[in-house]
């Protein structure tokens, strides 16, 4: 039987984020991909332009109708942007024997904040726990912690607070914001694994925390383990960014068949 993955997050009509790279991401990686809107978003590479929320009750009526017919084999989220958005989608998760993959999606590369502050407690206390992993670059994880983040150590210990404080399963904290190579630090608990790659002198990286987060979910759903879930992802997202489009007039999108591309050279 085909691996289903569910994403629960917002759209990016520009195509390079957002529910468009989840399902990209998916169906290249051999999962079929089924999709729940939280907001409709304006933007493209250069920023949000505007935004319109779902309600929540209609959040839930779209998760139920997935549910209801279809087999969820893993789960993500990104833009959950409110309070009753992320009690409706805890509520739900809750009920679903799969593994849940929280792309903490707080700011736009843009600078755009995608989050109101007002949710973040209920995001902690609700959703966090329940996350089999959860994978906040640098500036997410800062701000899920509550302190700055600047050395190897300190994303080591800022993944040990958010599984031994805020209840994850997992942590992956995404180095790309710091200098040197790609480097993302994993911890399920009770150990630790260092994922590194070259960095690439690109500005096109638009939704890589989405393709990233989109692909350990994918692999998850087809059984694998979460080492070797997020190991094939983060080849996947790096040979994205390596041959990523210079489209848009911001921060162009990265390639979402790049990496069938390479296997198949």
């Amino acid at each position: 039987m085909i691996s289903c993955a569910l994403t629960i997050a917002g759209t990016d009509p520009s195509g390079g984020a957002g529910i468009q790279a989840d399902l990209k991401t998916f169906q290249e990686l051999g999962v079929y991909g089924m999709s729940v809107v939280t907001s409709v978003v304006a933007q493209n590479t250069t920023g949000v332009q505007g935004v319109h929320h779902m309600p929540a009750s209609f959040l839930t009526e779209q998760v139920r109708s997935v549910r209801d017919d279809m087999p969820i084999h893993a789960v993500k989220s990104g833009m959950i942007p409110t309070v009753d958005m992320m009690r409706a989608v805890a509520d739900q998760v809750e009920h679903m024997d799969a593994p849940y993959v929280i792309d903490p999606v707080m700011v736009a590369q843009s600078g755009d904040e995608l989050i109101e502050e007002s949710a973040m407690e209920m995001w902690k206390e609700r959703l966090i726990p329940l996350a089999t992993i959860i994978t906040p670059n640098i500036p997410e994880a800062e701000k899920i912690i509550g302190t700055s983040i600047h050395s190897v150590e300190d994303m080591r210990e800022a993944a040990e607070h958010i599984c031994t404080v805020l209840g994850a399963s997992a942590a992956l904290i995404k180095g790309g914001h710091r200098d040197g190579e790609a480097l993302d630090v994993l911890y399920d608990g009770s150990e630790w694994e260092v994922f590194t790659a070259e960095r690439i002198d690109t500005a096109n990286t638009h939704g890589t925390g989405c393709t990233y987060s989109a692909a350990i979910t994918a692999c998850l759903s087809q059984g694998h383990s979460l080492f070797d879930s997020v190991r094939i992802s983060k080849e996947y997202v790096t040979a994205a960014i390596r041959e990523s489009f210079s489209l848009g007039h911001g921060s162009g999108p990265t390639n979402h068949f790049a990496w069938r591309k390479e296997r198949s050279i």
